[in-house]
């Protein structure tokens, strides 16, 4: 009789180990490149995917295969299998499309935007449609409807795509200036777009209706009291413990500190799909933002702040 026990013991503790083991086998595949020119961006998505993961205590195991120089459709190929519950990535716009053409069977989550779609593959990015949107609506709170728009010569290219976005989004009148306007009306605003270097030494800055792309912000500098821009929340208020611990273990610039978090939202996304696999609606303050997914695609907002001159308030 005690060897019957003890064999139910054994059986038991067996199918608890198989299960473990099953369990453990279930994985999210990251692609993303490890060399190359995107390799600094997606090694600071990596390491915020990583951080999001160990804070939210997860348990699927993450493989992470280098897409640097290869056919997406054959990484594929090669690495799902039958344990595969998601894929984050790939990163490149090219690669988000190859994807797409491949026609994946199982929940995608690119990490960049292109104008094709697939049911199964949801697009995240750091678009600057989210960025200009945000902005947009803290100058029509504000009561402008004429905008003012002064650029830093040497930065125009880098600019583009905000100034395009903003452009088609905002209702008002744009007007393109070659300095700082000497007098303006309550209903009309200034938006610098320059590096932090540029605005610091313009003159005579209005103290009202005074907004800036966010690019220009840099770690621990003052900003002209006044100035309002709109950015990732957890590059400046304490909330999120894994964005700060990527910072910790590997100190950056203000750039790829925006990826930690975008990495860790993406995280967050992938978690909330594994444990909900029917998820049509999602909501919850991310790290980049207010995310919102309705029916598979991804609408952020970012959080818009304003100095006081001897820090930041929320906008």
């Amino acid at each position: 009789m005690k060897n019957k026990k003890l064999n139910y013991r054994q059986t038991l503790c067996g199918l608890g180990l198989l299960s473990i083991m099953i369990t453990a086998q279930a994985e999210v595949l990251v692609i993303l490149p490890e060399t190359g020119p995107l390799a600094r961006a997606s090694n600071s998505i990596k390491l915020g995917i990583s951080t999001a993961y160990q804070a939210m205590g997860s348990k699927t195991v993450l493989k992470f295969v280098n897409t640097d120089q290869k056919s997406i459709s054959a990484v594929l190929k090669q690495n799902i299998n039958k344990q595969t519950q998601m894929i984050i990535g790939p990163l490149g716009r090219t690669d988000v499309e190859e994807v797409i053409k491949f026609s994946p069977k199982i929940p995608v989550l690119a990490l960049n935007e292109v104008t094709l779609k697939h049911p199964n593959v949801v697009q995240f990015s750091l678009s600057k449609n989210d960025d200009a949107a945000a902005l947009i609506d803290t100058i029509e709170r504000d009561g402008v409807n004429k905008l003012y728009i002064l650029q830093q010569p040497e930065n125009i290219q880098e600019s583009k795509a905000f100034f395009n976005a903003l452009s088609e989004q905002f209702q008002g009148q744009i007007q393109i200036v070659n300095s700082v306007p000497v007098k303006m009306v309550k209903s009309e605003g200034l938006l610098l777009l320059g590096n932090y270097a540029w605005i610091s030494q313009l003159k005579k800055l209005p103290v009202q209706n005074l907004y800036m792309q966010a690019v220009a912000v840099e770690d621990s500098q003052p900003l002209p009291k006044g100035m309002k821009f709109c950015d990732v929340p957890s590059l400046y208020i304490s909330e999120w413990n894994d964005v700060l611990k990527a910072y910790q273990q590997s100190p950056t610039t203000m750039a790829y500190q925006r990826l930690y978090a975008f990495g860790g939202d993406a995280w967050q996304i992938t978690q909330s799909y594994i444990t909900q696999p029917q998820m049509k609606n999602l909501d919850f303050k991310g790290r980049t933002g207010k995310i919102h997914i309705e029916n598979n695609r991804i609408d952020r907002e970012p959080m818009c702040f304003v100095s006081t001159g001897k820090g930041l308030a929320i906008a």
